[in-house]
């Protein structure tokens, strides 16, 4: 008798292909933050002092912005109200590093004024920590004791990654909006410098774009897993 082998269809049908397609995200990102960090910004200044110039203009004046080790390690941290900045970014003059600066101050200020998705989202990250945490093993129960109660409960827990994905994109896009319109108030960035930073800053969100899909890819593929082994 051949031995039986379990293929999960579903994972090589909708997580691989959304794995594929955020790796090649991830590497178009990479490769435009590299291009333009070799573009050297007419404004003269570093990223570190273009975003407390961003904070100044906005009357933010309990941000600090410091240096942090790593590549492409840049955030803001809103519990502390800190600006960490890689060292390239941090001390860059490039067109990428002006650019991932504002897009951190941006951040800050989206702090400063409560703007209800980065409100939202800093609120979930325990929740769907722990969310994400016990959700397989309340599916495992639900299906060891044939409850579909418990099954659906953990797809709901499952789906807080999704829904921490989503929350996040409104955050990112309006933080990089926000640095790109800081940049041209600037007047010290010719539209050239500034479209490569909306290039940089575009292929960055991208990369959340990404982590939805995959997000999604992994929740429907719960769903349906789960479906099949109800009907049996």
């Amino acid at each position: 008798m051949w031995p039986y082998f379990f293929i999960d269809y579903w994972y090589i049908v909708l997580v691989i292909p959304a794995m594929i397609a955020s790796l090649i995200i991830q590497g178009i990102m990479k490769s435009t933050y590299k291009k333009y960090s070799s573009v050297y910004a007419g404004a003269g200044v570093t990223g570190a002092e273009m975003a407390q110039r961003v904070l100044r203009e906005q009357g933010i004046t309990d941000v600090v912005v410091t240096e942090t080790g790593g590549e492409l390690t840049d955030h803001y941290d809103p519990k502390n109200k800190v600006i960490k900045l890689s060292s390239e970014v941090y001390g860059g003059r490039s067109v990428s590093a002006l650019g991932v600066a504002c897009h951190e101050a941006g951040h800050a200020i989206q702090h400063a004024d409560s703007y209800f998705p980065l409100v939202a989202r800093n609120a979930f990250v325990p929740v769907v920590g722990f969310c994400s945490g016990i959700s397989w093993f309340v599916i495992l129960i639900g299906i060891f004791m044939n409850a579909e109660l418990m099954i659906n409960l953990g797809i709901i827990l499952f789906a807080s990654a999704a829904v921490f994905q989503f929350i996040t994109l409104p955050v990112e896009f309006n933080a990089s909006k926000r640095a790109v319109a800081a940049l041209r108030s600037s007047g010290r960035l010719s539209e050239e410098e500034i479209s490569g930073t909306k290039k940089v800053l575009t292929a960055a969100a991208m990369t959340y774009v990404a982590a939805l899909a995959a997000s999604l890819a992994s929740l429907l593929r719960l769903i349906l897993i789960t479906r099949g082994n109800r009907r049996r």
